[in-house]
């Protein structure tokens, strides 16, 4: 049986699979699960109408030139993927995200979050064309136009010293959330430690 992969696994989770070496020629499609649980569909398409593919490894199969409508099925997940092995191998690395904390009112790193930083670096290096996005918060102390430039400062030095520890520059983004989706709901001016924060995803 040919086969082709349509998207990356990662991106659209369908696997398309020519079935030029059956005795019936067509196609047939397995909706593969995303890697967040989010749900995710595709209409397959013949002559004689179409149908709605929505369940991790569900499976349409459709002969070339049907005027019936695709063939639904469930296949093997193990089985799927024994077949395909090539194809899943292609799938990048899952992103790993970490998250660094720092001491109250500035960009000052808590000890264990500064030695966290080669955790964070063996990862990107491990990755090759790994890119990092650092997104800086804070807590509900201060103003929020001050917190905005805080939490943007602890973006910026996280991304220095990450680039000071090899990994390319050009492939780290800095962002700030000021104390916007905290970590720990609170109230205003409440210092919260967990919410004095960056949060880096390696991808």
């Amino acid at each position: 049986m040919g086969r082709r992969l349509l998207g990356t696994l990662a991106g659209i989770a369908t696997l398309a699979l020519l079935m030029s070496g059956c005795s019936t020629p067509g196609t047939r499609v397995i909706l593969l699960p995303q890697e967040d649980g989010s749900p995710s569909a595709v209409t397959v398409r013949t002559q004689g109408g179409e149908q709605l593919v929505s369940q991790p490894y569900q499976r349409a199969t459709a002969p070339t030139g049907s005027k019936e409508l695709p063939r639904l099925d469930q296949a093997d997940p193990a089985e799927v993927r024994a077949s395909n092995k090539a194809l899943f191998e292609l799938a990048p690395p899952k992103p790993q995200r970490f998250d660094l904390y720092f001491d109250a009112g500035g960009t000052t790193l808590t000890a264990n979050s500064l030695k966290a930083l080669d955790d964070v670096v063996s990862a990107a290096l491990k990755q090759p064309g790994a890119d990092i996005t650092v997104t800086g918060h804070t807590d509900t102390r201060g103003g929020a136009g001050d917190n905005d430039a805080l939490s943007m400062r602890r973006a910026e030095e996280i991304r220095q010293l990450l680039a000071g520890r090899g990994f390319p520059a050009n492939r780290i983004e800095a962002i700030g959330r000021g104390e916007r989706d905290l970590a720990v709901p609170t109230a205003d001016n409440v210092d919260e430690p967990r919410n004095r924060r960056v949060v880096v995803v390696v991808r």
